[in-house]
């Protein structure tokens, strides 16, 4: 059976700093589901834990306590509206979410990809070609493999996002090329292993026809190593919601998803 469209884990509020978006409330976003038909949402806002060292300015002001105010969440019949995350990890491989605080969150996307903050997200060594971003690419997501994680309600958060690159389009394709097909087995077998979800981000869909392929490479492989799919809008905006379902039907199909494929939490 072809793969069903019935849930978003991976939704920013206006709580996140990348969006402040005066429209995107739980309420407007309670409403996308009721709209599309999804079963399953998650609120997934930046955060980074006061009690873990690093954070920059950027992150400093997402803690707990700033997005837990988005509790209670609202309900509605046939949804399921659930609270997560997005934590962050910077060049030194630090996880911002504090294993003490797993147990606070239904699910939990971690992004290894956020390498446009030279000095923060990537070391400026790594930044200075593709080949070190590549690199880096593998490196981060080992690391998060490597962590005492609960990988049953864990995703890898928009693995080829246009951060990577810094939003360069040569420089994306080329670091995407870099990632040997030999280093994709080995970390997705891993993943499958682990049982961490695998990353649908509706926003690496709308890409055009010279990085697409680039795109389903590093899918497809994930797919022959036995990883699941989730669907991710990533959304910060009203309009980010209402064509998400558009782009996760082009990702479906792309790929030949069916739902033997979905990850399940």
């Amino acid at each position: 059976m072809r793969y069903i469209i019935d849930h978003d884990y991976h939704i920013h509020s206006k709580l996140s700093t990348c969006s402040r978006h005066p429209e995107q409330t739980p309420e407007r976003i309670l409403q996308y589901a009721k709209d599309f038909g999804l079963k399953r949402i998650v609120l997934t806002d930046h955060y980074w834990d006061r009690t873990v060292p690093g954070a920059n300015k950027w992150y400093a002001p997402q803690d707990f306590g700033w997005i837990y105010q988005s509790n209670p969440l609202p309900q509605a019949e046939g949804i399921e509206f659930l609270f997560g995350c997005e934590g962050e990890l910077d060049m030194n491989l630090t996880l911002s979410i504090p294993k003490e605080n797993f147990d606070e969150f239904d699910f939990i996307v971690i992004p290894t990809t956020h390498m446009h903050d030279v000095g923060f997200g990537i070391s400026p060594e790594d930044a200075a070609s593709p080949e070190g971003r590549a690199r880096a690419w593998v490196r981060r997501i080992d690391a998060v493999l490597d962590m005492d994680l609960p990988f049953h309600k864990v995703g890898l958060a928009h693995p080829v996002c246009y951060l990577l690159a810094n939003c360069k389009e040569q420089e994306y394709v080329a670091t995407l090329a870099a990632i040997s097909d030999s280093d994709l087995v080995r970390v997705f077998t891993r993943a499958a292993q682990a049982g961490i979800g695998i990353e649908l981000n509706s926003d690496d869909f709308k890409r055009d026809l010279i990085e697409i392929p680039h795109i389903l490479r590093i899918f497809r492989i994930a797919k022959a190593c036995s990883c699941k799919f989730y669907l991710a809008s990533d959304a910060h905006t009203p309009e980010q919601l209402d064509i998400a379902t558009q782009r996760f039907n082009r990702a479906i199909d792309l790929l030949g998803l069916t739902e033997e494929d979905k990850f399940r939490f």
